[in-house]
């Protein structure tokens, strides 16, 4: 599931490794170092060597796993945006149980992947974290976030219901489902800038200001029900 920002960053894209597991680390190196556009800049083992070369590193984006020695990766993440809030953090797990997803997306990672994800899934992640966006596989996210929903409530921006356009309703689906910007605009044959457009409209008018209140909205106004 890939959400990004209009802007785009430029230049290559600084990675640091967080896994107490040596082979892994050494695998995850080699992959990210055969591609152009992905420098490896620093690995750590717990969480304590996770903070410390962070403060050091100053890395674009963090592979963090999420069981780790000393610190694990839930509990070292808010620390590691305190330390750097620059750093786009990326947990990598083999946990499959949407507890872990909801607690890492509660304290502020920008992607969630599992370990047994294809390369090119994880090379996708690590860009769309980059470029500002979130990751999250399109699935694991809509099982999660339905387990959220108490499907009795409906939804109620700020100052009470607001009516949305059939065409409002679809761009927020698609986002919700974790779309692109190109995808969602591809699915509805609209120009990326309009995809835009209606996207910071949708939270104008909703009155919410980031992407999870968004998404939030969506799943609680039935949106990912609808085919």
């Amino acid at each position: 599931m890939t959400v990004t920002s209009p802007g785009e960053k430029m230049g290559r894209i600084r990675v640091m490794i967080a896994d107490d597991h040596a082979v892994l680390r050494a695998g995850l190196r080699m992959l990210l170092g055969a591609e152009p556009d992905i420098e490896v800049v620093g690995e750590a083992r717990d969480g304590a060597e996770v903070l410390a070369r962070v403060r050091d590193l100053r890395p674009d984006v963090l592979l963090l796993d999420v069981a780790m020695p000393r610190l694990g990766g839930l509990e070292v993440l808010p620390r590691v945006r305190e330390a750097s809030p620059e750093t786009r953090v990326l947990m990598l797990t083999m946990y499959e149980d949407e507890e872990y997803l909801r607690e890492a997306l509660r304290v502020g990672a920008a992607g969630y992947v599992l370990k047994r994800a294809a390369a090119e899934e994880l090379l996708s992640a690590i860009r769309t974290v980059y470029h500002g966006g979130v990751y999250l596989h399109p699935e694991h996210a809509r099982r999660l976030l339905e387990e959220m929903v108490d499907r009795s409530a409906r939804p109620k921006a700020q100052g009470g219901e607001v009516s949305l356009s059939p065409r409002e309703r679809e761009v927020l689906r698609l986002i919700a489902l974790g779309y692109t910007n190109q995808q969602a605009a591809d699915a509805l044959y609209l120009s990326v800038k309009t995809v835009e457009t209606y996207r910071a409209r949708l939270m104008a008018k909703l009155g919410l200001h980031t992407r999870a209140e968004l998404v939030r909205y969506a799943l609680q106004a039935g949106l990912l029900e609808e085919e």
